[in-house]
């Protein structure tokens, strides 16, 4: 029905594709409509297997296939699921993988014409796991590492363990990082070329009661990692983002980082201590840096929608690396766990944990600036993950 609406309209619509998780069990696909000026949101498939705490989405344009992380909040583990993306934007469940409690997080390294593996951030279960990834989508266990600490960080009720709470790989490619949210670090790892089985290195350890969460890599020349690079880093704790200029070590042996500003993550608005800002992305322009911010309900939204926490914008400094505050504006709901940007940086998709919700916010390319909502769904759960499939269409995939 979709398809032929969409044949119908011909030249004047669009439609893009997004998947949605939720802590409910589902995987929703949803169908972003634009015809002429006015955009529509819409619910087209359900995939309950990555239940029953579905957390994180990664997509593998390449191969397309989905990895989908099952958090296991009420299990002794978590699950890391694969899925082939069909033509319609419905998924196939490929395999089901049991992994350590608590995965949140997931990044693809390796070679890119070669082994790749899936590096799992676990944050109730203290640790980091790999996966080989199959060409077809099949997952191979490949390696885990479990942390402890020895005493308590200096938030004793969040950081009574290491609470490992992101994965990200660098502009290289050759280093994967761990946001370590309870042991106050940033774990580095090289990995080893036949294997893919990850090797720690030195750290970068930031001041107690931070509350590492989520980080971004930027240089201002490139993302391959020329010129300048620098590193943005989210403390969920502290309710900061802090930047740090990175240095390559000789001989491939690791990281160094320093630091070169420290900023709430509202900037200097006066937000209650409960803020806790979540997600954090460099915009496809290589221009702003994007931050969610949770529970600070900095703003009243009409509608009877009620009150909305906030996203803040930073221009990035070409000279140094330093944040120039440039935008504060509503989320557009209660908790905006995950945003993502569409490949060209004029939407965000936010999904929000406590608003059941996913909203598509207009974002203007040129200035920076984020807009008002341009469409806005409910979702049956607390919204864990939403992320954009724009290497195809409804209405041309598989053309």
């Amino acid at each position: 029905m979709l398809f032929a609406t969409l044949l119908a309209l011909g030249a004047t619509a669009s439609a893009t594709v997004l998947f949605v998780a939720d802590y409910s069990g589902n995987i929703t696909s949803l169908s972003l409509t634009h015809t002429n000026a006015n955009y529509s949101l819409d619910a087209i498939h359900t995939n309950d297997a990555c239940a029953p705490n579905p957390s994180w989405l990664t997509i593998d344009p390449a191969r397309g296939h989905l990895y989908c992380l099952n958090e296991g909040l009420a299990s002794p583990n978590g699950s890391l699921a694969s899925f082939s993306i069909n033509s319609d934007g419905s998924l196939k469940q490929i395999t089901n993988q049991t992994t350590p409690n608590g995965p949140v997080s997931a990044v693809i390294y390796g070679e890119p014409a070669g082994q790749r593996a899936i590096a799992l951030a676990h944050y109730g279960g203290s640790a980091v796991s790999s996966y080989l990834l199959g060409s077809d989508g099949n997952l191979t266990f490949n390696q885990e590492i479990f942390y402890n600490l020895t005493q308590p960080g200096a938030d004793p009720d969040r950081q009574d363990a290491p609470h490992v709470h992101e994965v990200i790989t660098d502009p290289t490619g050759q280093y994967v990082l761990a946001a370590d949210l309870g042991a106050d670090l940033v774990r580095v790892y090289c990995w080893d070329i036949e294997t893919l089985q990850l090797k720690e290195l030195d750290p970068l350890k930031v001041k107690a009661g931070t509350g590492p969460r989520h980080a971004a890599f930027w240089s201002p020349y490139s993302l391959t990692g020329s010129g300048d690079l620098y590193f943005y880093l989210v403390g969920e704790l502290s309710a900061t983002v802090t930047a740090y200029k990175v240095t390559y070590k000789s001989d491939n042996s690791g990281l160094s980082f320093t630091e070169i500003q420290h900023e709430q993550s509202t900037w200097l608005y006066n937000i209650p201590q409960r803020n806790a800002p979540a997600e954090i992305h460099v915009s496809p322009d290589n221009r702003f840096l994007i931050v969610s911010n949770r529970n600070d309900t900095t703003f009243t939204l009409p509608n009877a929608i009620g009150k909305s926490d906030s996203i803040a914008t930073w221009q990035l400094d070409e000279k140094d690396g330093n944040m120039i505050f440039h935008q504060l504006w509503p989320a557009g709901g209660s908790y905006p766990r995950h945003f993502t940007t569409n490949a060209i940086g004029s939407l965000v998709a936010v999904g929000y944990q406590m608003s059941e919700a996913v909203a598509i916010l207009s974002r203007d390319v040129q200035s920076g600036l984020i807009g008002e909502p341009v469409a806005r769904i409910p979702i049956a759960g607390n919204v864990t993950s939403v992320v954009w499939y724009e290497e195809r269409a409804l209405g041309v995939l598989g053309a």
